[in-house]
């Protein structure tokens, strides 16, 4: 039995995990999904991280799993606890001493949104987060989780130089959305290699995949394939 430390994106708070964390239950797994601070502009990357691992306690085995901005945080625990393995869902992965702010511009991301725009008439980098993010959930989840938003991360945390100097020596799964029109698949299939040297694992979903195949998500998480070290 493993624990899983599941980490919210930009925006969201630990209830985006919820149809995931019953699906990993049912597999016999120990699971949290704790909220990271929200609306303190002066909140830092570390004290994400500290609340993390604060919410850990004594647990062990951990699988620590980033959902997009959680990219920035997931390794950051992984650098406080002991950790079996970090699982990134549609990751936003950094690279050391790189600001969120300046993550954007660096990794071409512009670019890549405006050609996958021109592929499909517009839908990926849509204004409107029920095109762009929600799309194939629910439309009562999706209602829900913008209910539940939360001003996350701070500015102070955005404009915060990554502060690990290297990925952690830890076992690495990159988990793409082949339907995400916030970060578009060939720029994640890119990003992952680049910066992780692994070829990510595929799900036919959209951004928020934990809403929208919360049962094909937890199977690729619990699975044990495409491991880095």
């Amino acid at each position: 039995m493993s624990t899983f430390v599941l980490i919210h994106g930009a925006g969201d708070v630990g209830w985006y995990w919820h149809l995931v964390e019953a699906e990993l239950r049912v597999r016999g797994h120990d699971v949290m999904a704790p909220d990271l601070p929200g609306g303190d502009d002066s909140s830092t990357l570390d004290d994400y991280a500290d609340a993390v691992v604060r919410a850990v306690g004594d647990r062990r085995d951990l699988v620590v799993v980033g959902q997009s901005f959680g990219a920035f945080t997931a390794p950051l625990v992984a650098a406080r606890r002991p950790v079996a393995s970090l699982i990134l869902v549609a990751g936003m992965v950094p690279a050391p001493g790189e600001p969120a702010d300046r993550w954007w511009a660096d990794t071409g991301y512009t670019g890549a949104v405006r050609r996958q725009a021109r592929r499909d008439g517009g839908l990926t980098g849509s204004d409107d987060p029920y095109v762009a993010f929600y799309h194939d959930v629910p439309r009562e989840l999706a209602e829900e989780a913008l209910r539940r938003g939360r001003d996350h991360p701070s500015p102070t945390a955005s404009a915060q130089p990554w502060p690990l100097g290297a990925w952690p020596d830890v076992p690495t799964r990159y988990v793409l959305c082949t339907e995400d029109r916030f970060l578009p698949p060939d720029f994640q299939r890119r990003l992952a290699l680049e910066r992780l040297g692994v070829v990510p694992e595929e799900i036919a979903a959209g951004h928020c995949a934990a809403l929208s195949r919360p049962v094909e998500l937890a199977g690729i998480m619990a699975g044990a394939g495409g491991l880095r070290r």
